[in-house]
């Protein structure tokens, strides 16, 4: 049976787009706040702060960026987007002071909130119907390797070379998503709409709302992991392997892509979320109880092919049930959402470490996934079983 081509050229260069995206993203994440705190001489809080603004600057504009990418065009705001987002990397040169430097941060997150969100709305309408899971699990695979690979070229950036080669980096890498998007070719049936008029309303794509919240949701407890997993891996004396979390997360992820997405497409998506859901839970659960690094890396191969496989599923389910001309804020709905969630994760159990040890946080977000697995029935599942059964019927 001929399947439709997944492999465009096309797919292939929003994809490497999307990766020098979030690979920049990725070493200004790790990096910033020892730059701050080292050669601003900024406080703890303030180093915190420049995460908590780049992240509060993307929540805001996505929700316009979508009504953006319907009526200006994804082509047009994408490559605005993609400017945007280079233009600060070229200014973290300058600033001597942290006021300065959270004011980048902000206009970078603008950036980031909007090219990001065009990028996953251009894949969405690149993606053959017959094989979206699969692809969009491949797209977001982009991302998972720049969170592997940022990181580790922060950290030896900063300690072997110096700050302004890090900074040439994410600069040269900003340019290079920018000349990789403007190549991509966007299909004729998703062309702008003079004919979208602004309403408050519209900001937001109803039909993708419950799957975001619980993506959102789940989000909170992610951003436990992307915190405080090596600060866990030290005080567990487990810091010589706290860098290979990541890595194998990335690996599993990649080793089970190939399959996980064809069963999305072929079986429906309740055949992906409740196991890798359920994988999450036992990684988490996995997480709090480490007392050696096999289990160390164990909960990461566990999360890896949990939440790795859940994620774009999520992201897939909210895309998916919006009109072709919606996708655009509906993938806009989700990531602000799931984006809410890493942000308010990150201050909750931030404060909660000082009362609770993170090992027992771990294993309560276990208990946080499990219940997730029932919201997901109630709110998406049960529909999904119903119609594969009315299918069923029909076919018979």
């Amino acid at each position: 049976m001929n399947r439709t081509s997944l492999w465009t050229k096309d797919f292939v260069l929003i994809s490497t787009a999307n990766f020098f995206l979030f690979l920049s993203f990725y070493i200004l994440l790790v990096t910033l706040p020892v730059y701050a705190i080292n050669d601003l001489q900024s406080d703890n809080s303030e180093a915190g702060l420049l995460t908590t603004i780049f992240l509060v600057s993307a929540i805001i504009v996505r929700p316009f960026a979508g009504y953006w990418l319907e009526r200006y065009g994804k082509k047009r705001i994408m490559l605005i987007s993609l400017i945007i987002f280079a233009v600060p990397t070229l200014l973290y040169f300058v600033p001597e002071s942290i006021t300065g430097l959270l004011l980048i941060r902000f206009l970078h997150g603008i950036g980031f909130g909007m090219s990001t969100t065009a990028t996953g709305a251009i894949v969405a309408d690149l993606l053959p119907n017959s094989r979206r899971g699969e692809g969009m699990g491949y797209f977001v695979l982009s991302t998972t390797i720049a969170m592997v690979i940022g990181p580790f070229v922060g950290i030896t950036a900063i300690n072997q070379w110096s700050i302004t080669i890090l900074f040439s980096i994410c600069v040269i890498g900003a340019l290079v998503a920018f000349f990789l998007g403007s190549g991509v070719r966007i299909p004729t049936s998703s062309k702008p709409s003079a004919l979208i008029t602004f309403q408050w309303k519209d900001l937001f794509e109803t039909s993708a709302i419950p799957i975001s919240i619980l993506g959102g949701i789940l989000g909170l407890v992610y951003s436990s992991i992307l915190s405080f997993v090596s600060v866990y891996a030290n005080n567990l004396g487990l810091m010589e392997v706290s860098s290979l979390f990541f890595v194998v997360y990335a690996v599993v992820l990649l080793l089970s892509r190939p399959f996980t997405g064809k069963i999305f497409d072929l079986l429906g998506e309740n055949w992906i979320i409740y196991p890798t859901l359920l994988c999450f839970a036992s990684g988490m659960y996995v997480l709090g109880m480490v007392n050696s690094s096999v289990l160390f890396i164990l909960s990461a191969a566990l999360i890896g092919l949990g939440w790795g496989t859940a994620s774009p599923s999520f992201q897939t389910i909210a895309v998916q049930y919006a009109a072709p001309t919606r996708r655009g804020t509906a993938t806009a709905t989700y990531l602000s959402i799931f984006d809410f969630g890493i942000g308010v994760g990150s201050f909750m159990i931030g404060l909660a470490m000082n009362h609770i040890s993170l090992g027992h946080i771990y294993q309560f977000c276990s208990f946080i996934i499990a219940a997730s697995i029932i919201l997901y029935y109630f709110i998406h599942g049960k529909k999904v079983s119903k119609k594969r059964t009315l299918m069923n019927k029909h076919i018979v």
